[in-house]
């Protein structure tokens, strides 16, 4: 007879994004810090000002959102892009031939902000920095640049958010303007616009469609710059480096609190709020502990982030962790470890939760208890255990692992080819517990052996010629079964033999 396999456990795991990779020390991990720097403090609170510097504070604001002021010589680098920007901005300032109509001067700021800097398009590099040193953009980090430019040229700007693109509105007094910045011919796009040769003479046209943006939204300069931290949080997150993302989401949230915001409008379908995002992002590194087996760690996650983000998630993912730290242990045949276990971590538990697993793990124990039947007594420990244990498990499992039990004696008495013995207990059993199929099959299976035995016993004899010897061993078995038609043949051929 095989073992007894309980009840499927499913190993549990919340997800929300990716799975991350985590940064670990020994055999816990490393946790990232849950405090935001002071720097997303001070940027929400310069930009909230809007005063005259307020596009010298939204680049500085977008190099530190692109990580320019982290590692080693961060200050120098922060003020060499600084710098260059400055210059930008002091260039178009000083241009003879900048525009004075709002319109012109806007398509004017897109021309130089390529002509200047931005070389190549890629979908993922979102950071102000990478512009000056390769080139690369995207929507976001090219939307920020023309509008840090575009501001300190005099321009009206604000940010426009869809759901998966960023790009600027220029307006003019008479008409807001759509850019897509990420076009050198964005400026206004679905109007024609004349292509010239390097002699200034129209060779064409160059047109840029214009998209039907149904689902748009319009964000301002430090929501703008957010989404260079949401993107690089997207990106981290697709190469599962997740303990760097963590910080990045607790730093966007910071610098949204007490920075200017947009009203009026309801970006809940693009624009995710800032501590929903960081939940998200604390609950993914779960996640990840949890699917990759580390459930000691991912306990120890939330007892470290929970007290400082509160949230009733953490009642079912810590339910998960233990879950899936009890499964282990008990296919690994150590259901003592998952009791002693369960009972150290009930005080995190829910009652409902608590109980939930207590009831697998007392499955587990009967289980065992059920497949460790080998000697005698043991099936009257199992079964006692059982009838203990009887309201507190699953009706289903509880008579399957029962009828095991009975079976698993059956099993054992059978080994020793004591096929009376074999019957009687099951008949005990029936009596006590009432049939089911299992039970009569196996009973089944013993009289048949039974009969056999007896038959091969008056076999011996008769072949020896022992017919009377013969005769008395089968009127013995017609003792035990009357109407067995084997052994009433048996006696038809000595009856026979004898005559």
């Amino acid at each position: 007879m095989k073992n007894l396999r309980l009840p499927g456990f499913g190993v549990c795991v919340v997800l929300v994004f990716l799975p991350p990779s985590l940064s670990a020390q020994g055999s816990r991990m490393v946790f990232p810090s849950l405090d935001a720097v002071p720097a997303s403090y001070q940027y929400a609170r310069r930009l909230a000002l809007n005063g005259s510097a307020y596009w010298q504070d939204l680049a500085e604001a977008a190099l530190w959102a692109s990580s320019v002021n982290a590692g080693p010589g961060a200050e120098e680098k922060a003020a060499t892009y600084m710098e260059r920007i400055n210059s930008a901005a002091a260039e178009l300032s000083a241009a003879a031939d900048l525009p004075a109509d709002p319109k012109e001067r806007g398509e004017y700021v897109l021309v130089f902000l390529h002509k200047r800097f931005l070389k190549s398009y890629s979908e993922y590099q979102t950071r102000v920095d990478e512009i000056f040193i390769s080139g690369r953009y995207n929507c976001v980090s090219s939307a920020v640049l023309y509008m840090v430019l575009g501001l300190s040229a005099g321009l009206d700007i604000k940010g426009v958010m869809t759901k998966d693109h960023a790009l600027i509105t220029v307006n003019t007094g008479a008409e807001s303007i759509d850019v897509e910045t990420t076009n050198l011919y964005g400026f206004d796009p679905g109007n024609r616009k004349e292509f010239h040769d390097a002699f200034g003479k129209a060779t064409g046209f160059a047109y840029v469609p214009a998209r039907n943006y149904r689902d748009r939204v319009e964000i301002n300069g430090i929501e703008l710059v957010s989404l260079i931290l949401s993107n690089r949080i997207a990106v981290l997150e697709k190469g599962n480096r997740y303990t760097e993302a963590v910080p990045l989401a607790i730093n966007r949230a910071a610098l949204l609190s007490a920075g200017e915001s947009s009203d009026g409008q309801n970006k809940a379908d693009f624009f995710e709020d800032p501590r929903g995002d960081t939940m998200n992002r604390i609950f993914n590194l779960g996640a990840y502990l949890i699917k990759t087996g580390r459930e000691d760690d991912a306990l120890d996650w939330a007892e470290y982030s929970g007290g400082l983000f509160p949230d009733p998630r953490w009642q079912d993912f810590i339910n998960t962790a233990v879950n899936n730290k009890l499964v282990k242990l008990i296919r690994t045949k150590k259901t003592a470890n998952a009791r002693t276990e369960l009972s150290a971590l009930k005080p995190r538990l829910s009652a409902d939760h608590y109980n939930a697993l207590d009831t697998m793990v007392l499955e587990a124990e009967a289980a065992d208890m059920v497949n460790g039947i080998r000697n005698p007594g043991d099936v009257e420990a199992a079964l006692s255990f059982l009838s203990r244990s009887w309201e507190r498990l699953p009706a289903q499992a509880r008579e399957e692992m029962r009828t095991a039990a009975v079976l698993k004696e059956a099993e054992r008495i059978g080994r020793s080819k004591d096929w009376t013995g074999g019957m009687t207990w099951l008949n005990a059993a029936m009596e006590r517990y009432g049939k089911n199929s299992r039970f009569e099959s196996a009973f089944r299976t013993f009289r048949q052996n039974r009969v056999g035995q007896l038959h091969n016993e008056f076999a011996a004899l008769f072949n020896k010629g022992n017919y009377a010897g013969a005769k008395a061993s089968i009127e013995k078995a017609l003792a035990e079964f009357s109407e067995e038609r084997q052994l009433l043949q048996d006696l038809n051929l000595v009856n026979k033999a004898l005559q």
